[in-house]
C-alpha cells in the first residue's frame, strides 16, 4: 500500500491527524519533519517548563521545515523562556493576546534571515530606551528612533546582504531596507512589542521593492525601519506611494509576514525565483489596509461585515446576500487566512431590512440590518470535516440524498477528495452488491424492460486489482431463435483466456443487428458494474470480442463506448455504417479472413486497416492498432484469431487520455472518459485536449452544455486551469466537492473513473 493509500485508509477511518486552531502542521508530523533531528525538537518539548508549553509546541507546530532539522533544543529553550519572560513583564502584557503574542512576540525571526540568538543582544538595551513608555505604539516609536544611533547601525547599499540578522548588521554598521526592518522587529520583540516584517515586491511604478515594519497597538500600524516620523505611526515617506498598491496583482500587493498558516509566502525580491528557500515564509496580504478611503456610509445605510469560517480559519467563498423577496443585493468573495485578521468583505445595505446570507457549505443565515451590525460570521464545515460528517450521514441515510447536505458543496483538499470517494463507493457496493449478485445469479441482465442473458467462467488466479473481463459476443442475427441460441453455445467455448472472467451474452432479439441497437449499451454497461461490484473486476481491465455479427458489434460499439474498455477485437465483421473516429485511446484488433467475401468483409477490414493508419499517422500517440488478414481462411479462422486475446491482455484502459476524440453515432452518449455534454446529438464531432492547465475544446456550436469532468491525475486541482474554445473562454481554480463525486458515481458506478471537480465550457454564440 503506498503512503498515500495508506493516508486516505486513514481518513475513512476518521483516523485523521490533529491540527492546530489555526491549521498548522500536529505535533507528530511536525516531529517527523525534524528527521534526524526529531531528538533536539522532542529535548525541547520535554525539557520546556509547563507554563511555556503552549508556546513551545505551537512554535514547533509552525517552524519551518529547515529549522526543525536543524536547531537544537538549547537554543529553542532560550528564545521561548525569554519571548515569554518579555511578553509577561511589557507594560501592556494584557492588551497582547495569546495567539498575538505567538505570532509576533514568541518567533525567533521575522523572514528567512540566518538564525541567531539576539534576545539577549537587544533586551537590555531596549529596556533602557523604552523606560516609562505607556503603549506598545509608544514604546516602538522610542526604539525606532533611539535604537539605530545607539548602535551605530545605518542605511547601505554596501551591506553583506539584504536579510541579515541583528548581529550582523550592529557588527557592519550597515544594512538596507530589509535589514534595518528585522533589526528593529527584534527590538520590539525582545522587549514584549508585537512586531512583524511588512513590505512590497514591487512598486507599482517598477521603481523597486520596499521592506518596512508593523507594529501592534489595538491595531496594526506602520513605521519605516530607521525613518521615524516625530512620535507617530502610520507616517512614511512611503506612504502615498503604499497607497497605489494593487491587491489581486501578486507583485504590487503589499504583505506582512505571519507564522499561522496562510496560503501565502512572502515574496522575497532579494532572492531569484525558483530559490528553494522561496515559499518559505507565510504572510498575509494587507493592501487594502494601506489603499482603502474611508467610505462614506449613506444615510439609513450601515456597513455588515462577513467572514466565512472553518475549524481552522477563514476561507474564501462565494457570498451572496438576499433580500425578503429573494432578490440579490449584494455578491462577493470572503477573505481567507492569506489577508490581515481585520479584512473582511463588506457590504453596505439598508438599516432595518431582513436580509439572508448564503454561502456553500454554510445553514443560510438571516440577518436584521441595525446600526450596530459588524462582523457576521458563516461557519462552513472545512474539508476534513466535510468527510467526517459525509461518513456519519452515510451511516444513516440514501447516498442519493447527499446532494442537499451542506457538507456536499465545501472545496475539498486531494487527499479529502480520494477519501470521500472510497466512501461513496464502498457504500453504493454496500447497497447494491446484493442485488447485483442476484441478478448475475439469474443469468439474466435487465435495463429498461429489455432483458440479456449471459452465460460466464472463471479462469486463473484473481491478480491484484482484480479480475479482468472479457466480453464475447456471438454471431448469427437475422435468424431463427434457434439458430441464434447455438451460436451463443458456441461462444461461450469459442475462446478461453489465461485470467478473467469470460462472459457470453445472448442478444436481446435476433434481428441483424444483434449487438449495435441502442439497448446494448446501457446492458453493457450494467454488466460491467454487476462484474465490478459483485466479482471486483478491474474496471480498467475490461475487454470487448465478438465473432461474426458479433465482430459487427464490437465495430459498432467500440467508438461509441470506447472509455469502457481497455482493447477490443473484432473478428469477421462488417462496420456497417460507423466510422473508426472515437478509438483514438482504444487499443483495436481487426482479424479477418482474406476470402470472407460476403458484405465484401475482407475489403472493408483492408479499408479500414488504411483508415486506421492513416488516422494513426495524423495523430501520434492515437488510434492504437493491429490489423491481421489471414491468408486462405474465409468467414471461419480455424481459431488463428485467438492470438487477440492475450494481445488485449496486454492493455490496461487509457481513462485518462490527454486527447478525445468524441464522433456521436446514431446511438448517441453524454458521457465519453472525462468529457459530458446536455443534450447529445447525432453524428456531432467534439474534439478535446488537455496540456497541463490548459484545456482546449473544439466543438461545433450545436453542441452545448460540455462539462469537463476532472480529477487530481489530470492537472493540479489547486492552481487555476484555462479553457479555450476558439478563445479563452475560462480561467479559474477548479473546486473538488463531495457533490460532484456522488455525482460521478451515480452517472456510473466505476471506481477508477471518478471525478472530484467539474467544469462547464460556455457554449459557443
Amino acid at each position: 500500500m503506498t503512503v498515500t493509500a495508506i493516508r486516505i485508509a486513514a481518513i475513512v477511518a476518521s483516523i485523521l491527524a490533529s491540527t492546530t486552531a489555526d491549521g498548522g502542521r500536529d505535533l507528530e508530523a511536525s516531529l517527523d519533519a525534524a528527521g534526524s533531528n526529531r531528538a533536539q525538537i522532542e529535548l525541547a518539548i520535554k525539557e520546556c517548563p509547563a507554563t511555556e508549553h503552549p508556546g513551545m509546541r505551537w512554535l514547533v507546530e509552525h517552524m519551518p521545515v529547515e529549522d526543525l532539522k536543524t536547531l537544537n533544543a538549547r537554543f529553542l529553550l532560550d528564545n521561548c523562556t525569554q519571548a515569554y519572560t518579555a511578553w509577561r513583564a511589557a507594560p501592556w502584557h494584557d492588551q497582547v493576546s495569546e495567539g498575538l503574542f505567538f505570532d509576533a512576540i514568541l518567533p525567533y525571526a521575522c523572514i528567512d534571515e540566518p538564525r541567531d540568538e539576539w534576545r539577549t543582544l537587544l533586551r537590555e538595551r531596549c529596556l533602557k530606551i523604552i523606560d516609562g513608555a505607556p503603549t506598545p505604539g509608544a514604546a516602538a516609536v522610542k526604539l525606532n528612533t533611539q535604537l539605530f544611533p545607539l548602535v551605530g547601525v545605518k542605511y547601505s547599499t554596501q551591506r553583506k546582504r539584504a536579510d541579515q540578522t541583528p548581529r550582523e548588521s550592529i557588527e557592519s554598521g550597515l544594512a538596507s531596507c530589509t535589514g534595518l526592518s528585522i533589526l528593529l522587529i527584534d527590538a520590539c520583540r525582545s522587549v514584549g512589542i508585537p512586531a512583524r516584517f511588512a513590505g512590497i515586491p514591487m512598486w507599482t511604478d517598477g521603481s523597486g521593492n520596499h521592506s518596512w515594519v508593523e507594529i501592534w497597538d489595538g491595531s496594526w500600524h506602520f513605521t519605516g525601519a530607521a525613518e521615524p516620523s516625530g512620535d507617530d505611526l502610520d507616517r512614511a515617506w512611503f506612504s502615498e506611494r503604499a497607497a497605489t498598491a494593487r491587491r489581486d496583482e501578486p507583485m504590487h500587493a503589499i504583505y506582512a509576514v505571519t507564522w499561522n498558516d496562510s496560503p501565502l509566502t512572502f515574496p522575497p525580491a532579494w532572492r531569484e525565483r525558483g530559490d528553494p528557500e522561496d515559499g518559505r515564509v507565510r504572510a498575509v496580504n494587507v493592501t487594502e489596509r494601506y489603499t482603502s478611503k474611508t467610505v462614506q456610509v449613506p444615510l439609513g445605510m450601515s456597513p455588515l461585515r462577513m467572514r466565512v469560517i472553518t475549524r481552522a480559519g477563514r476561507v474564501a467563498r462565494p457570498v451572496a446576500i438576499a433580500d425578503s423577496t429573494g432578490a440579490v443585493l449584494f455578491e462577493g468573495t470572503s477573505r481567507d487566512e492569506g489577508f490581515d485578521s481585520n479584512d473582511h468583505l463588506t457590504a453596505i445595505l439598508p438599516m432595518g431590512s431582513e436580509v439572508t446570507i448564503t454561502t456553500p457549505g454554510a445553514i443560510p443565515t438571516k440577518v436584521m440590518i441595525a446600526a450596530e451590525n459588524s462582523l457576521v460570521d458563516l461557519t462552513v464545515q472545512g474539508s476534513s470535516e466535510a468527510v467526517e460528517a459525509l461518513g456519519k450521514f452515510l451511516r444513516s441515510h440514501a447516498p442519493r440524498e447527499v446532494q442537499g447536505q451542506p457538507f456536499a458543496t465545501v472545496a475539498l483538499t486531494r487527499e479529502d477528495a480520494a477519501a470521500a470517494a472510497e466512501l461513496l463507493w464502498k457504500r453504493l457496493m454496500s447497497l447494491e452488491r446484493a442485488t447485483r449478485a442476484k441478478e448475475l445469479e439469474s443469468g439474466v441482465i435487465e435495463v429498461s424492460g429489455v432483458k440479456m442473458p449471459i452465460w460466464f467462467a472463471t479462469y486463473g488466479k484473481e491478480p491484484d486489482g482484480g479480475h479482468s473481463l472479457f466480453i464475447s459476443m456471438h454471431g448469427g442475427g437475422g435468424a431463427p431463435k434457434a439458430v441464434n441460441d447455438q451460436q451463443w453455445k458456441n461462444q461461450q467455448k469459442l475462446y478461453e483466456p489465461a485470467e478473467g472472467i469470460y462472459v457470453a451474452p445472448r442478444a436481446p432479439t435476433d434481428t441483424w443487428n444483434l449487438w449495435h441497437q441502442g439497448h446494448i449499451d446501457p446492458l453493457f454497461d450494467r454488466l460491467i458494474e454487476d462484474m465490478v461490484i459483485v466479482h471486483g473486476v478491474n474496471p480498467d481491465r475490461v475487454y470487448l470480442m465478438g465473432y461474426s455479427a458479433g465482430g459487427d458489434g464490437v465495430y459498432q460499439l467500440a467508438p461509441r463506448m470506447a472509455d469502457r474498455f481497455a482493447a477490443v477485437a473484432m473478428m469477421a465483421g462488417h462496420p456497417n455504417e460507423t466510422r473508426p473516429d472515437g478509438l483514438r485511446n482504444l487499443p483495436f484488433a481487426l482479424h479477418i479472413g482474406a476470402n470472407d467475401a460476403p458484405f465484401d468483409r475482407s475489403k472493408v477490414a483492408q479499408h479500414w486497416k488504411t483508415l486506421l493508419a492513416e488516422l494513426a499517422a495524423k495523430d501520434p500517440g492515437g488510434y492504437p492498432h493491429v490489423v491481421e488478414i489471414h491468408d486462405g481462411k474465409a468467414h471461419w479462422m480455424d481459431r488463428e484469431d485467438a492470438v487477440a486475446i492475450p494481445w488485449m491482455a496486454t492493455h490496461s484502459r487509457a481513462g485518462r487520455p490527454t486527447r478525445i476524440v468524441w464522433l456521436q453515432d446514431d446511438v448517441t452518449h453524454d458521457h465519453f472518459y472525462w468529457l459530458a455534454v446536455g443534450t447529445p446529438k447525432e453524428r456531432t464531432r467534439v474534439e478535446v485536449s488537455r496540456d497541463g492547465q490548459r484545456f482546449t475544446v473544439d466543438a461545433p456550436a450545436e453542441v452545448a452544455g460540455i462539462r469537463l469532468l476532472l480529477d487530481d491525475s489530470m492537472c493540479d486541482l489547486d492552481k487555476p486551469v484555462e479553457i479555450r474554445r476558439g478563445s479563452a473562454v475560462f480561467s479559474g481554480t477548479p473546486v473538488r466537492t463531495i457533490s460532484v463525486i456522488e455525482r460521478s458515481l451515480a452517472e456510473r458506478a466505476d471506481p477508477k473513473s471518478i471525478s472530484c471537480a467539474e467544469l462547464a465550457v460556455p457554449d459557443a454564440d
